[in-house]
C-alpha cells in the first residue's frame, strides 16, 4: 500500500477526518483538486470577488435540457469553507426525526440526536465556535457550553435586534467560527463569501488541515483531480487514479475516505463503474446521485431611507421563530439570518443600477438570508453523460419558503423598514448541496451505513454533505464536521487506519 488512509478532498469532511486521524500514526495522504488561496489585495476586494468572479471556478455543468451553467463551487484547499459564512449551527433535535412539511415529509436519521450530540460538542471545540446558549428557543440540548462568547453585534445590528423583538421575534446570536479581531486585522470587510487567507475564519484549512499537518505522518498533495476509484472483484477499493501536473497517477490505500462534496463525490462513484459494478461504485441500491438537495433561499434587503447601517461585517444575528412552526397547520418554515454586509460592488454584481444608487442602497440596507428545507426526492439527482455533469435539481417545499419570505417581509415593515426587496438564489449558488449518498441501515435504500461506510465496499467511506438524509434548514458545516469526527473515531476503533 502506498498509504494507510487516502482522503479525497480537503473540505469540511475530509479536513476534519485528517485532523481526527492524524495522531494515530497512520500514513495519511490528502488529495486536493485545488491549491491554497494566497493572500493578495483581491481577497478583500469586493469588486474582484463578486463582479470579476476571481475565485469562482470556470467549470460548467448541464441542466437536464443540456444548458450549461457555472455552479459556483470552489476548488481550493479547504473547499467551499474557504468562502463560507462561518455559521456553525447544530441541526435541531427535531431534524433527526421524521417531520412533516408543507411540501412533504423530511425523513428521520438512522441515529438519534442524543447519540450524535457528543460529536457536535467536540466539533464546536475543534472549530472554536462562538455562541450563546439560551437565547434561541429552538436550540437543542447541549452537554456543554460554547467554547467562546458570541461575536458582538455592531451598534446598528443591535438596534435591528431591538426592532425585531418589538414585533414579537426572538433574535439570537449566530454560532460562528470567526475570530473577529483576527479577521478585521486583514481588512475592514465582512467575511461572508470572502476568501479566508489567515486565521480569522475557522474553516477546513485554517483548522482541520492545519491541525493535521502538525503531524509528520500526514501529507497534502494539491492540484490532484481524482478521476476514478478502482475496485477489486471482492469489493475493496484497490487504488485511485488522479491527474496532477498533466500526468495520470495511481495511489493505493488501506482505507479510502471520499470527501469531494455532494456533487463531485457522486460523480466520481458513477464514473468509476466497472464490469462488476456497471451502475457505478457503491451503487447496488441505485441511490448514488439521487436525493440531491440544495436549500431554498432568498436574499432580502430591508431599507429605511433616513437610517444608515454603518456595520462592517453585520453577520451576527438570526432567529428561528418559524423553524419548527409558523406555516399552515403549524408546519415548519425555516431559518432567517443576516447576510454579510452588502456593499455597492456586491449589489452591482446582481442588479444593474447607477453607482450612486448602489451606494445609496448599500449605505442603508440590512441584508438577510432566508432559508427553508429542500426535501429529498429520488428524481432530484446528479448523473453523468460522457464528460458532462448533469444536475437535475427538482426543488421542493417552495410554497413553504415563499410563505416564510412573505411573512418576513411583512414583519420587517412593521419593525420599521418601509422598503423591502427580495431575490431568490438559483442553481448557480451552491446553497448547501447535500444528500447524494445518504446513510442508513438498509442497503437497498441507502448508499452508506450509519458510519458512512459503503454498503458495497468495506474500505470506502464517504464523509461530506453527501451522507445527509435531509437538508434541515440550517447551515450544514458543523454537522459535516461532527460526522467526520464520529466516523474517524469509528475507523480508529475498528483498526482501519494502519
Amino acid at each position: 500500500m502506498d498509504t494507510d488512509v487516502l482522503i479525497i478532498g480537503s473540505g469540511m469532511g475530509g479536513a476534519t477526518c485528517a485532523a481526527a486521524l492524524a495522531s494515530s500514526g497512520a500514513r495519511i495522504t490528502i488529495l486536493e483538486r485545488g491549491e491554497r488561496i494566497e493572500a493578495t489585495p483581491n481577497t478583500r476586494d469586493a469588486f474582484s470577488i463578486f463582479q470579476l468572479g476571481s475565485f469562482r471556478n470556470d467549470e460548467t455543468w448541464d441542466d437536464p435540457s443540456g444548458t450549461a451553467f457555472n455552479p459556483g463551487n470552489y476548488y481550493f484547499v479547504g473547499g467551499n469553507s474557504k468562502l463560507y459564512g462561518a455559521v456553525l449551527f447544530r441541526y435541531r433535535a427535531e431534524d433527526f426525526n421524521e417531520l412533516e412539511h408543507l411540501g412533504g415529509t423530511s425523513p428521520a436519521w438512522p441515529i438519534s440526536y442524543d447519540e450524535f450530540e457528543p460529536w457536535y460538542q467536540e466539533a464546536e471545540a475543534l472549530y472554536e465556535v462562538r455562541g450563546a446558549l439560551g437565547d434561541d428557543p429552538s436550540e437543542p440540548e447541549h452537554s456543554g457550553a460554547y467554547p467562546f462568547t458570541p461575536v458582538p453585534h455592531e451598534p446598528d445590528i443591535a438596534d435591528a435586534a431591538k426592532r425585531l423583538q418589538k414585533v414579537g421575534l426572538s433574535p439570537c446570536h449566530l454560532p460562528l467560527g470567526v475570530d473577529i479581531d483576527a479577521w478585521l486585522e486583514g481588512g475592514q470587510t465582512g467575511w461572508d463569501a470572502h476568501p479566508n487567507t489567515g486565521n480569522g475564519k475557522k474553516d477546513a484549512e485554517s483548522v482541520g488541515i492545519a491541525k493535521a499537518l502538525q503531524h509528520a505522518n500526514v501529507h497534502l498533495e494539491t492540484g490532484c483531480h481524482v478521476t476514478r476509484l478502482n475496485a477489486f472483484q471482492t469489493g475493496e477499493i484497490e487504488s485511485v487514479d488522479y491527474e496532477q501536473d498533466g500526468r495520470t497517477r495511481r495511489i493505493s490505500a488501506r482505507t479510502v475516505i471520499l470527501s469531494a462534496g455532494a456533487v463531485n463525490s457522486a460523480v466520481l462513484l458513477l464514473r468509476s463503474a466497472n464490469e462488476n459494478q456497471p451502475a457505478g461504485l457503491a451503487n447496488s441500491s441505485d441511490q448514488v446521485g439521487r436525493n440531491f438537495m440544495n436549500h431554498n433561499t432568498h436574499a432580502v434587503i430591508s431599507l429605511h431611507p433616513f437610517r444608515l447601517n454603518r456595520s462592517t461585517y453585520q453577520k451576527t444575528l438570526h432567529f428561528n421563530d418559524f423553524y419548527l412552526s409558523g406555516g399552515p397547520n403549524g408546519v415548519p418554515l425555516g431559518n432567517i439570518q443576516l447576510l454579510g454586509k452588502i456593499t455597492a460592488p456586491i449589489l452591482g454584481s446582481q442588479v444593474k443600477l447607477p453607482e450612486a444608487a448602489l451606494r445609496w442602497i448599500a449605505a442603508r440596507s440590512v441584508d438577510w438570508y432566508v432559508m427553508s428545507e429542500d426535501l429529498p426526492d429520488p428524481e432530484s439527482r446528479v448523473t453523468v453523460r460522457g464528460d458532462r455533469i448533469i444536475l437535475d435539481w427538482r426543488q421542493s417545499n417552495w410554497k413553504a419558503h415563499t410563505l416564510l419570505v412573505d411573512k418576513f417581509k411583512r414583519l420587517l415593515r412593521r419593525a420599521g423598514w418601509p422598503i423591502v426587496l427580495a431575490r431568490a438564489f438559483d442553481r448557480t449558488v451552491p446553497s448547501h448541496q447535500c444528500g447524494t449518498a445518504r446513510f442508513g441501515t438498509d442497503p437497498k435504500s441507502s448508499v452508506l451505513d450509519t458510519w458512512c461506510r459503503s454498503h458495497d465496499h468495506p474500505n470506502l467511506f464517504v464523509v461530506d454533505a453527501s451522507f445527509l438524509p435531509n437538508s434541515a434548514a440550517v447551515n450544514p458545516a458543523l454537522t459535516i464536521a461532527a460526522q467526520a469526527l464520529r466516523v474517524s473515531d469509528h475507523i480508529r476503533q475498528k483498526d482501519l487506519v494502519a
